[in-house]
């Protein structure tokens, strides 16, 4: 069934989703085009254009990434950029229709999807492809001078947007959260029936968001092999066991990305270990053992394959907020 293109969520699409290509991402109408930055379509209401999604793919010099907030430059028509290095040769205009139509957006307070892709910032970046990261807001606008100067040297002026991804509670639900959400209200019916309130309760889902599919696409590169000890747990089944841990934690008060760089392939055992600070990985990769756990041993180094590659700064993190904790536990 053809999914139509609208404003906010689309159905069945959800938080963390993969997709290998632009013509994917066309295909499950989360963007309008195969190459532009901005998509937009008619707005119900007046039939002017409007803006319902971004792709974020290191396009324009004066991008900055900061996950759940960002600073977006507007798009420019081709002729106003250099073939090869993708300069901007002269200022942004807010008459072009992605630029005004995102501007309408931000008036009209609708919702943008973002998406990343392969070329961004690498902190938040897929290795591959792009993946759908979420309904933002945009708070701000303004004209702005680009840190670029025009070939003569002359100021570029660029058209430029601040947005913030909107609450978890506003974001697509998986499968999974979508019944407990079901499930809830149905309790909650019940009990209102019971007592005899005829007045609806105001139910909500706590959630903390966090993105099945790109810890199983780190998992399944490792096919379940740890990262910190090598172990590869199989069940009766024949399958690998294996849980995806964030170097930085989501969530108070560490705000960690769920994101590919964020995530190791680990045992539940390093997964404790980890989150604990019983392991810490040194800026050469290798493995600190602070409190010694017998019977399991660490492998010297951090493992990583293929397309995965952790972030230095989420190491640096987690190294530094337990070595300010003390030294309990560390290994003689």
């Amino acid at each position: 069934m053809e999914i139509k293109r609208v404003i906010g969520n689309i159905e069945g699409v959800v938080v963390g989703d993969h997709f290998a290509s632009r013509r994917e991402v066309m295909g499950a109408k989360l963007h309008q085009t195969n190459q532009k930055g901005i998509s937009w379509l008619k707005d119900v209401r007046d039939g002017l254009p409007v803006a319902d999604a971004i792709v974020l793919n290191g396009g324009y010099v004066d991008d900055d990434d900061h996950w759940l907030a960002m600073k977006y430059t507007g798009a420019s028509e081709g002729k106003d950029r250099d073939s090869d290095t993708g300069r901007l040769l002269r200022s942004q205009s807010w008459t072009l229709v992605d630029n005004a139509a995102l501007k309408r957006s931000y008036e009209r307070k609708y919702p943008i999807r973002v998406l990343r892709g392969y070329e961004g910032d690498e902190r938040y970046s897929p290795p591959k492809g792009y993946r759908f990261d979420g309904l933002f807001e945009i708070t701000a606008i303004r004209t702005s001078v680009s840190s670029w100067p025009a070939p003569d040297g002359s100021e570029i002026e660029i058209c430029q947007f601040d947005l913030e991804r909107l609450p978890d509670v506003q974001q697509a639900l998986t499968p999974l959260e979508q019944r407990v959400a079901e499930i809830i209200d149905e309790e909650q019916y019940a009990q209102d029936v019971e007592e005899r309130y005829p007045q609806a309760r105001t139910v909500s889902l706590k959630r903390l968001m966090r993105s099945v599919a790109t810890s199983q696409r780190v998992k399944n590169l490792y096919d379940g092999e740890c990262q910190l000890c090598g172990l590869r747990l199989l069940g009766p089944d024949g399958k690998a066991h294996s849980q995806g841990a964030h170097v930085r934690p989501l969530g108070d008060p560490h705000h960690g990305p769920d994101v590919e760089p964020n995530i190791l392939c680990v045992c539940p055992n390093c997964h404790v270990r980890l989150d604990v600070g019983a392991v810490v990985i040194d800026e050469d990769w290798s493995i600190v053992v602070r409190a010694v756990m017998l019977g399991a041993p660490t492998l010297p180094k951090l493992v990583t394959k293929g397309w995965h590659r952790v972030h230095p700064d989420y190491v640096r993190y987690h190294r530094e907020w337990w070595e300010n904790r003390g030294n309990l536990g560390k290994a003689p």
